[in-house]
């Protein structure tokens, strides 16, 4: 399970909107969005907007005219037009403010048409690969509408177009048992322009790539791709662990690292780059007519720079077969599907309150001061707070000036005192010291890197570069990553 930004088509939209680049312009940045009508979607009546994220392999832009050479060979996928949708991932954002989760499905998942699409082509089973959900019926309704009903293919491309999508929605909800809210879809093409717009975007390989077929050739290590560079890293399925899965967790990491790019300072505040990525977003994303963008951008505000529970759905075996034995495809139970969402989305239950010890004597009494003497970020606000939280009165919280202790301690003016002896206990039987100094009922606590009492609970990659640099080893870890230092993480 990794915990993700939102998904950056998404989040491209409503930073434009946030930072105020499209507020004054917005007639005119919504007049040049490709839109997509008369899907069957909900309303957000079960108290979140559940948003389907669809990634085509297209060689048109959103609005279905066709590419350039130029940007054709950019895109290093052959000439043929397609419609197969290798990314499809299922977007839950609740209504309440909490947290978000994103589920992606594997494109060559075997699932279950619903009785609701039409089609006269399907197998007689109803089960096919969910890439092929958007393209097949697209097809069967195109020839329909052209050899049936007598229309031209201009007038019929779009109607079998939106026949395509509202059938992959219809899919989607079957399995998940989620209701789709919302659609956005962006092409090939798409990688390439978001991707140029913010300027390229950091990755990190474990080891170093060569890929014809996806055009992925990078050496190992950190490295800025561009558009046609970062297309190919997200395409790439071959040579990678468990082929779709392998995919899957590219595009998450990549997703993570352009979704960060985008809300640096460098795009946020570039009139030049928010233009860029406002050009890439017309041209490269479809969303649904029925979407209120500028009630959504509002709404998402809070919640674009937090983080999302990002996952793939359950899956049973990557090495199956079609019932007809034609195809290999991904074997999945939607029962484990649905059960598996329904965990992760369940309100979490009220947490139980922690009972407060009785220490014999009045607790509000005794102000306690703690200073943090390790490297472990938050630690002395942590205890302070546990320390309140138990009825004592706060003191002063920060970082500890005194000299270097090689223990955690209580301090006080009078060893002996019950309040002492209290607090020592209930932080998991700490050192007491006495100073003469101290008021009666006023105490001091010190902390170091190994206190692991209430309250002690960080990151244990923290901990740990902690404890190497006390020790002095040379070849301590670099510093966690923080909000200040987001570098990638490095994958196969």
């Amino acid at each position: 399970m990794r915990h993700l930004q939102i998904a950056v088509a998404l989040l491209s939209v409503s930073v434009l909107l946030i930072t105020g680049f499209a507020w004054k312009q917005f007639d005119s940045f919504s007049s040049r969005l490709a839109t997509a009508a008369g899907l069957n979607l909900g309303n957000g009546e079960d108290g979140a907007i559940d948003i389907l994220l669809v990634g085509i392999d297209s060689r048109t832009d959103a609005h279905g005219d066709e590419l350039s050479d130029e940007e054709l060979e950019q895109l290093r996928a052959g000439d043929v037009d397609g419609t197969n949708t290798d990314t499809i991932i299922l977007i839950r954002i609740p209504e309440d403010g909490g947290s978000a989760a994103a589920f992606s499905i594997p494109r060559d998942s075997y699932v279950e048409i619903p009785e609701d699409v039409p089609g006269k082509d399907w197998p007689s089973n109803r089960k096919v690969k969910i890439n092929s959900v958007f393209g097949s019926t697209r097809h069967q309704e195109l020839v329909r509408l052209v050899e049936r009903e007598g229309m031209s293919h201009e007038e019929a491309e779009p109607r079998a177009t939106a026949a395509g999508r509202e059938a992959l929605v219809s899919t989607v909800s079957g399995l998940t048992d989620i209701t789709v809210d919302h659609y956005a879809e962006i092409g090939l093409l798409g990688f390439i322009l978001l991707t140029d717009a913010v300027g390229g975007v950091e990755v990190c390989l474990n080891n170093a790539v060569n890929e014809p077929k996806s055009g992925a050739n990078f050496p190992a290590g950190r490295q800025t791709l561009d558009g046609a560079d970062a297309l190919s890293f997200v395409r790439q399925r071959e040579g990678l662990p468990g082929m779709d899965i392998g995919r899957i967790h590219r595009q998450q990491v990549f997703m993570a690292s352009l979704a960060q790019r985008v809300l640096s300072t460098q795009v946020l505040t570039n009139p030049t780059a928010l233009n860029r990525l406002s050009q890439a977003i017309q041209r490269s994303v479809v969303l649904d007519s029925e979407w209120d963008i500028l009630g959504f951008a509002k709404q998402f505000q809070g919640l674009a720079v937090g983080d999302v529970q990002f996952e793939t759905i359950p899956v049973v075996s990557m090495n199956s077969w079609s019932t007809d034995g034609m195809q290999s495809v991904v074997e999945i139970d939607p029962d484990q599907v649905r059960e598996r969402i329904a965990e992760v989305l369940a309100t979490d239950p009220e947490p139980e309150e922690e009972e407060v010890p009785d220490f014999g004597f009045d607790a509000s009494e005794v102000t306690v001061s703690v200073a943090n003497a390790s490297f472990i970020e938050g630690l002395a606000t942590r205890v302070s707070d546990e320390l309140n939280r138990v009825g004592f009165s706060q003191g002063e919280v920060g970082n500890w000036l005194g000299r270097p202790t090689p223990q955690s301690k209580v301090i006080t003016a009078d060893a002996s005192s019950k309040s002492a002896q209290a607090i020592a206990e209930h932080l998991g039987g700490l050192a007491i010291e006495q100073d003469p100094s101290l008021e009666k009922n006023q105490i001091q606590v010190v902390l170091t890197t190994r206190y692991d009492g209430p309250g002690a609970e960080a990151p244990p990659d923290s901990v740990e570069a902690a404890e190497q640099f006390v020790a002095g080893e040379e070849d301590a870890p670099p510093p966690p990553m923080t909000a200040d230092n987001p570098g990638p993480p490095c994958i196969d």
